[in-house]
């Protein structure tokens, strides 16, 4: 191909006329020779006239490839390099147009060719004729066209001018396709809240039939703030007030509404109720001030605040009901676990002295109990948080510096309580048995020469010792190796072996 475009249109239609010759001259090989010895034969005239006829035949062929030469030479499809040429002039014709009006094409069922410079409604059927390259527009097919003029109904019409638009039209329509999109998205929420609401039903409107029946809907909050208010009503009896109260204390518990009952002034108004002349109401006022204490750090800090700790500690030194005396006490260790601030408190208004003559009356045992594990609590927590913060560094400075100013263990000592709990070991219960040997354990530092001047300390763990054997020895042969018997004579084979 390379070799025709640099030989020209003529020398390859001279080239053309040579292979045709031989071709004639393969298929015809003894006509030639029965022709070249003819042709010896003819006289010189002859031969003059046949020499001009291939002359003219030559001239002919000549003409005839003149007439008919390709501008683009071999190997070029007509068809495309009309297709581009086609594109060029479309192109720039498209671009002499004015930018800002536009002719509107109105498709129909049949397809027709398109101008260069008109513009093609949405949902129109779009194509490229290979053949002639022009664009081709018609209607889409009904069913679609239907399902794509759905859409255009559901938002804003669109007006358009049948004639012409310009560029800011077509701005202006494509913001108002994106609202009909909105618009759908929205109505499409307005069904799924439709449905929503025909699954379930208003809160008002279950609040309305439940007053019909005599049933309100109540929060947390509001039910505190009716129970506080009964409870502090001189209109209310002695079981009204004892039911609020019962009531309260099982909202309190959670830590939330416990701190809630700040809000409105409810701890307050149960901490007075410590003041009453009621031993019941004192019971259960103490009862709510014990579950809202619990691991409620705020709570406890107003509670101190507001003289709760005194009047727990007035309570238990005077004559009350067992169970009073119980309630109070439970008041009382709430307030006091992990909050240093209180513990001191509590040592410079005598609490230990309070406790003490607490556990030396008559009947109290359980209360002695109680008592020897809040002191046990107390210790081991001071020295778990200063070994806390030499090993990790993560108890606060202001906390430690709390703890240590909690002259607990000189306290206890000086008040007697290393004789106090060593005779609580006279108590029959395993359990208060196993306390008491936790809190020998935890004094043993302090009270070590109090403990080995203490005859009947040695005589009782020693008995307690036989017994336990025998008791583990059982646990033993029933197949249970590290049963609770053989924990406890662990305890007492542990401290039996210090005080030697």
């Amino acid at each position: 191909m390379g070799s025709d475009r640099a030989l020209g249109p003529l020398q390859s239609c001279y080239r053309t006329n040579f292979l045709w010759w031989n071709v004639e001259y393969d298929r015809k090989s003894k006509e030639k020779r029965s022709i070249s010895m003819a042709l010896q034969d003819l006289p010189p005239s002859r031969m003059a006239l046949l020499g001009m006829l291939l002359g003219l035949l030559m001239a002919s062929c000549f003409t005839f490839c003149l007439s008919h030469q390709n501008p683009e030479f071999a190997l070029t499809s007509p068809e495309k390099s009309r297709t581009k040429e086609v594109e060029r002039k479309e192109t720039t014709a498209e671009e002499e147009l004015d930018s800002e009006v536009l002719e509107v094409f109105h498709p129909t069922h049949e397809w027709q060719a398109l101008r260069p410079g008109q513009a093609v409604p949405a949902g129109s059927h779009v194509r490229l004729n290979l053949q002639s390259g022009a664009r081709e527009v018609k209607l889409q097919e009904e069913d679609k066209f239907r399902s794509n003029l759905k859409g255009l109904k559901k938002g804003r019409r669109l007006d358009i001018n049948t004639n012409t638009y310009t560029s800011q039209d077509l701005k202006s329509a494509l913001a108002k396709f994106k609202e009909g999109a909105e618009v759908e998205s929205s109505k499409e929420d307005k069904a799924r809240q439709a449905k929503v609401k025909r699954l379930f039903r208003p809160i008002e409107e279950l609040k309305k039939e439940f007053e019909e029946l005599n049933v309100v809907i109540e929060t947390d909050m509001q039910i505190m703030v009716r129970l506080i208010n009964k409870f502090n009503s001189s209109s209310s009896s002695l079981e009204e007030k004892i039911a609020a109260l019962f009531d309260l204390e099982y909202y309190v518990h959670q830590m939330d509404n416990a701190q809630d009952l700040l809000s409105f002034g409810g701890l307050q108004v149960v901490i007075n109720g410590l003041n009453s002349t009621e031993p019941l109401v004192k019971e259960y006022a103490a009862f709510v001030l014990g579950a809202a204490f619990s691991s409620n750090p705020k709570v406890q800090v107003e509670a101190i605040e507001g003289g709760a700790l005194q009047k727990l500690l007035v309570i238990l030194a005077t004559e009350q009901p067992l169970p009073a005396k119980k309630k109070v006490l439970f008041a009382l260790c709430s307030l006091l676990r992990h909050f240093p601030y209180a513990q001191q408190q509590f040592l410079k208004l005598g609490g230990l002295q309070v406790l003490r003559s607490l556990v030396q009356a008559k009947g109290t045992e359980v209360l002695a109990v109680r008592v020897v594990t809040l002191l046990y609590d107390l210790v081991t927590e001071k020295m778990f948080a200063e070994e806390e913060a030499d090993l990790t560094w993560e108890t606060s400075p202001e906390k430690l510096q709390q703890y240590r100013q909690v002259h607990l263990l000189p306290g206890l000592r000086e008040q007697g309580w290393c004789e106090i709990t060593a005779h609580l070991l006279a108590l029959p219960e395993h359990d208060a048995r196993e306390k008491v040997l936790q809190t020998l354990g935890a004094l043993l530092a302090t009270c070590r020469d109090r403990y080995r001047q203490d005859p009947q300390l040695s005589r009782t763990l020693v008995s307690l010792q036989a017994e336990y054997q025998a008791l583990a020895a059982l646990e033993l042969r029933d197949g249970e190796d590290e049963g609770y018997f053989r924990e406890l004579l662990g305890s007492i084979n542990s401290l039996l072996k210090e005080l030697r």
